[in-house]
């Protein structure tokens, strides 16, 4: 793996180089473009209902979810450039204020077929009568990850949690999965899960997908926690949230981010409001402190702080050449963090990237990207939408020849 990985440096270099100052708009000084690394290439538009999951199937389907709203469904797949239908069936969709779903695709094994997981939170935004957005707590039963069978296009498992693990404040925000039959020893694997309560309590949650047992790690560990009062800036200008019936507050929401290693050995993860990029042996998310009582105190102790990468990052990705790429929300960008040089890299940056909600890598070698342009929505903004139509899904090829991690089925 090391020729190609250091094949993907070279790439990643070159796109740090100069490139960003190039000065092409008629004055003798430096000047910014706001762009570099591969070609940004449009691939789909929202002209309804914007977007927060995304996830590309092994035949080029393209699927997405989509936030609050007075929408008709919340999944959706694409049938063209620029319009979807539900999926995988209206009645799954329905009641649309009890779906909120982020999704990931998982390749065909002997074990499962390739799969579409959809991670519903149980806890849909809903609004007052003033028009101020709230978010009930999860009641027993709710919160869920569903599997559905992609060449039958219907669900086949569906998880739920207990409340000792899934507490009524959580909020569950993104998913990985090793299906090895090694790894778990009911043989069918586990799913690792963000837990983003913005109330103080993220971390992560492992659920066995044979027994559909469940459990928790690094719980208000303080890689998980959000930093408190942080004031990122978005388009050049510094943003407080402004929802509507609540003082002007900065995010509150803690752990963001993760991704999976090639080989299934490390998780890397951070929060949304940090700056810095953690990572801890998956080995220390699987132990059980039913077999061993300092199974936390072991994980606790094994994070590694892989130091500051230059922002705030949203969510993860990750490629078969081990790259680490983080959505840079602050930068209209994305970053990579390459683990033989210890650095992150700059991979693509530019202005038409306003806040990269969600990614996936497909088996064709390109990363897609959501744009949907969150800072701008009314919950951020005392009610106002400020966002312009259309959304969109851009993609770009992934260096040194990366693509989808398919090590882990």
């Amino acid at each position: 793996m090391l020729p190609i990985l250091l094949s993907a440096v070279t790439v990643l270099s070159a796109a740090a180089a100069q490139v960003t100052y190039q000065n092409n708009s008629g004055t003798i000084l430096r000047v910014d473009t706001g762009r570099y690394g591969p070609e940004l290439e449009k691939y789909h538009y929202y002209y309804d209902q914007w977007p927060i999951g995304l996830a590309i199937s092994s035949t080029s389907r393209f699927f997405a979810s989509y936030t609050r709203g007075n929408y008709s469904f919340t999944l959706g797949e694409a049938v063209n450039e620029t319009a979807e239908i539900p999926y995988p069936s209206t009645s799954l969709n329905l009641p649309v204020s009890q779906l909120n779903t982020t999704l990931y695709i998982t390749p065909e094994n002997p074990r499962r077929p390739e799969t579409l997981w959809l991670v519903d939170t149980g806890r849909p935004t809903i609004m007052d009568s003033q028009g101020a957005p709230t978010m009930p707590y999860a009641q027993p039963g709710g919160p869920k990850i569903i599997g559905i069978n992609l060449a039958s296009n219907s669900v086949y498992a569906t998880y739920i949690f207990p409340v000792s693990v899934h507490f009524p404040d959580s909020y569950m925000n993104d998913i990985r999965f090793d299906l090895r039959p090694s790894i778990t020893a009911s043989g069918q694997g586990v799913a690792y899960i963000v837990d983003s309560s913005d109330e103080g309590r993220p971390g992560f949650i492992m659920l066995d997908l044979g027994t559909g047992e469940s459990w928790r790690r690094l719980t208000q560990h303080p890689s998980t926690l959000r930093v408190d009062r942080d004031v990122p800036s978005y388009q050049g200008r510094p943003f407080y949230q402004r929802t509507m019936g609540i003082p002007v507050q900065t995010l509150r929401e803690g752990l963001d981010g993760l991704q999976i290693t090639p080989d299934g050995s490390r998780m890397y993860y951070s929060p949304l409001t940090s700056d810095c990029l953690y990572s801890i042996p998956t080995a220390n998310l699987l132990a059980r402190t039913t077999s061993d009582p300092l199974a936390e105190i072991k994980a606790a102790n094994n994070v590694t702080n892989h130091g500051q990468r230059g922002g705030n990052a949203n969510g993860f990705e990750g490629d078969s050449n081990g790259l680490i790429y983080q959505l840079m929300p602050e930068h209209n960008a994305v970053y990579a963090y390459n683990p033989h040089t210890l650095q992150t890299e700059p991979l693509v940056r530019d202005p038409r990237i306003i806040w990269p909600d969600g990614a996936s890598i497909g088996q064709d070698g390109y990363m897609y990207l959501n744009i949907n342009q969150l800072p701008y929505q009314p919950m951020w903004n005392d009610g106002s939408d400020l966002r312009m139509y259309p959304g969109a899904v851009v993609r770009c090829r992934l260096p040194g020849g990366g693509g989808k991690i398919v090590g882990l089925a």
